[in-house]
């Protein structure tokens, strides 16, 4: 039963409640789900679940260093620095680390003055932590410039502010840094090379399955503006996961920097797997043609835009050529995964003769629809320009066949 007050309606709590138990199975599978692949194998959960249990790690042998060999009484800053310095690369560990230990430096130093300043703890909180909060957003921090204010509370709080208090503390924060970084770069170093990897393939392999739709469309000739418009929505897409390549890339060339040597053999992903950056070229230019490509036919089938589209017969045989290129783009990505047993068709004498023969009727209507108008060969020609410049990136070769 629902109540309306004020002209809207209570939801029964019991929908509420089913809500929520539902939104907490779904997370509980999720759980699983990252879970059981942590386990099957190598990859994202994988690297989160050894990435956290690295943390851990840092920051209890900081806490032992500290707390046990060292006898120190307040040996809190060591492990609260070594857990957060478990960054996803050395690198950035090294980075962050020197950020962080220039934001403690900055608070202690502060958070000493106030007190000395007031003589009262609410008063040099009151004086310190604003100013600090302020300066924890000054780009040069990235995002450790909090750590200046959070310093500054935990100091004044404990009351110890005198200059040996005040280095005492920089001196485990110090600690914390390098046991942190030495964790992260000594056991298993993160070294993000299969993303790249991944993110080459699944394009590659999205890439083949809008060209896939974009034939079977023109195949069955179930062809018009609303069935143009969702294929080059979903081409559009393909540049999302072209953000995702570069972005993967830039994260691998960050998890190289500091790992060379003995460092990388230690990880399971030597550097020679990454694949060269020239591919995320190929591909790129490889996802502006798809999108041109379903654009063009976009325009044509848009009766406002293209006065007269292409014969549905020549359309067809466009299909056809399509569906191959779909498969090289297929072939592509089993080939990044080092998948054996999957032929390039492209290469395949067969697939290559009849691309060839597609390609040779595509030509010959065009020579037709150059009698019927400007318009028609106009658009047919962008079509066989895009198709011919995608065979070309998607098999090098066939540009001297």
């Amino acid at each position: 039963m629902t109540r309306v007050i004020d002209g809207t309606e209570n939801e029964d709590p019991g929908g509420r409640l089913a809500r929520a138990a539902d939104a907490v199975r779904w997370e509980a599978r999720s759980v699983g789900r990252a879970a059981r692949a942590a386990l099957r194998g190598p990859g994202r959960e994988r690297d989160l679940l050894v990435q956290s249990l690295k943390a851990a790690l840092a920051a209890l042998l900081a806490w032992l260093v500290a707390q046990v060999w060292l006898g120190d009484p307040m040996a809190l800053m060591a492990p609260w620095v070594a857990l957060v310095l478990v960054q996803a690369t050395v690198y950035s560990s090294l980075v962050q680390g020197a950020r962080q230990f220039a934001a403690i430096c900055i608070g202690a130093l502060v958070a000493s003055g106030a007190q000395a300043v007031t003589d009262d703890t609410t008063g040099a909180i009151a004086l310190s932590v604003p100013v600090l909060v302020l300066l924890s957003n000054w780009p040069r921090f990235g995002d450790q410039g909090i750590y200046a204010a959070t310093t500054a509370v935990f100091t004044i709080a404990t009351g110890t502010v005198s200059a040996e208090a005040v280095g005492h503390r920089l001196g485990q924060a110090a600690l914390g840094a390098a046991i942190g970084v030495a964790v992260n770069a000594l056991v298993l170093p993160p070294v993000h090379l299969r993303d790249v990897r991944e993110n080459l393939a699944a394009l590659a392999r999205e890439a083949g399955e809008v060209l896939y739709a974009v034939a079977e469309d023109l195949r069955e000739g179930d062809w018009d503006a609303q069935t143009a418009a969702n294929r080059l929505s979903a081409a559009k897409r393909l540049q999302d996961r072209l953000d995702s390549l570069r972005s993967a890339r830039g994260w691998s060339r960050e998890s190289l920097r500091l790992t060379s040597g003995l460092l990388r053999k230690l990880h399971r992903a030597p550097a020679e797997a990454l694949p060269s950056q020239d591919e995320d070229e190929r591909f790129g230019r490889i996802t502006g043609h798809v999108t041109a490509l379903t654009r063009s036919l976009a325009v044509a089938a848009d009766e406002e835009r293209s006065p007269a589209a292409p014969d549905p017969e020549v359309l067809r045989s466009y299909g056809k050529l399509l569906e191959l290129l779909g498969d090289s783009c297929r072939a592509e990505a089993d080939r990044l995964l080092g998948e054996e047993g999957t032929a390039d068709p492209l290469l395949d004498e067969r697939t290559d003769a009849a691309m060839r023969d597609l390609h040779t009727r595509l030509q010959e209507g065009l020579r037709a629809e150059a009698g019927q108008g400007a318009a028609r060969t106009a658009v047919l020609g962008t079509l066989v320009l895009q198709a011919e410049n995608l065979w070309a990136d998607l098999d090098p070769d066939a540009r001297g066949r």
